[in-house]
Order: structure tokens, then sequence, then C-alpha cells
């Protein structure tokens, strides 16, 4: 039986690490939701680059939708929006910004949105935005590890959920290869997974306690 075929080995790996991915991103964003509730504050974290990752994570999912591309190759992100969608509000709640303009804008988040999903908005303009997400998504982990490095503290980061954005990402270079080898996708992954061990790295390094 030849590895590459259907039913090759390669193919059963990328399926497995593709339910692990799934599985991890159940929980990715949960001790950081945690985080902000217990000390009932947004310190240190920054709402545009939470605002930037959501945009990342919204034309990346749609882009593997409208182009149809196998449902276990992406099924992470619809996961990774909802547990967005509730960090972004827990943030604004806590920084005093649940206002009306913050409604307006999640209205026209969402119009959008629906837009692209039913094919109302013609794909033409989503494969235009698709490039963007890599600076997007980078800039966002960018700004945290910028936050990192300056405050030298990262007891408001949460370990768990950059290992796990890490790993996620890393997985999603293999099974983006069997799949479909969309080079967009795949630099955007690589990058990612970079940025997000850097950022790992960083918060590691500044929880460790410190030496008299």
């Amino acid at each position: 039986m030849a590895l590459l075929d259907d039913r090759g080995i390669l193919y059963v790996i990328a399926d497995l690490l593709s339910l692990i991915t799934i599985a991890s991103c159940l929980v990715s964003k949960v001790p950081q939701i945690q985080t902000v509730q217990q000390l009932k504050s947004a310190t240190g974290l920054s709402l545009n680059g939470l605002l930037m990752e959501l945009c990342s994570y919204s034309v990346t999912m749609l882009y593997n939708f409208t182009n149809r591309y196998a449902f276990l190759s992406y099924m992470e992100y619809p996961i990774l929006l909802i547990q967005e969608y509730v960090l972004v509000y827990v943030v604004l709640k806590y920084s005093n910004m649940l206002n009306k303009p913050a409604f307006i804008w999640s209205g026209i988040y969402v119009a959008i949105f629906t837009g692209f999903a039913t094919g109302i908005i013609p794909s033409s303009v989503l494969m235009m935005l698709v490039p963007l997400t890599t600076p997007v998504g980078a800039t966002s982990k960018v700004m945290q590890l910028v936050a990192i490095l300056k405050s030298k503290d990262a007891q408001s980061v949460s370990l768990i959920t950059w290992a796990i954005s890490a790993f996620t990402n890393s997985t999603r270079i293999y099974t983006i290869l069997l799949d479909s080898g969309d080079k967009m996708l795949l630099a955007n992954f690589g990058i990612s997974t970079v940025l997000s061990s850097s950022v790992f790295l960083a918060a590691w390094y500044y929880k460790k306690p410190k030496q008299e």
C-alpha cells in the first residue's frame, strides 16, 4: 500500500493530529479567560491585539470554508472563534468598554462575516484579505511579546494558552501539506508557530521566581 494514498499512514497521522489539534483548541483560550475573570482586570492584555487575532481567525476560517477544504483541517477555527468572542467580551467588560460603539462594531462584524459565509460578498474580496492574515496575526502576537518584554512581568499571561497555540499551529503545517499544500496557509502557520513559541518562552522566563 502506497504511503501517500488516502489510506496511507501519513494521512492517518494527519487525521490524528487534526483531532488532537481540535481537542486542544477546545480549551486553548479558557485559561486566559479564567485569569481575566479571577483578577477582574484586563491589565496587560492588548484589546487591539485580540481584535486583530479575531479578524485573522475569521478570515482564515472563511477562506477554508468557502474553498471547501476538508473540515478537519480547519475545524479548530470555529472553536477558537467562540472562545475569542468570550475573551474579547470579558476584556471589554473589565475595561469598562461595553458601550454603544462596541455593540455597533459587533453588528458590523456579524454582517460582514455572514456576507462572506453565504457568498453575498464575492469570494474575490476574501481572497484579497487572506494574505493579510499572516501580518495581522503575527502583529497581534508581536504586540503580546513586546508587552511581556517591556514589563518583564508575565503573571497575567497563560502559559497553557500559548503552549497550545504553538502546538496547534505546528501540527497544521503537517496537515495542510498533505491536504491542500496551500502556500498562504503554510506561511501563516509557520510564522504563527515561531511567534507563539516566542511568546511562550518569554512568558515562561518572566514567570520564573526572581533570584535574590
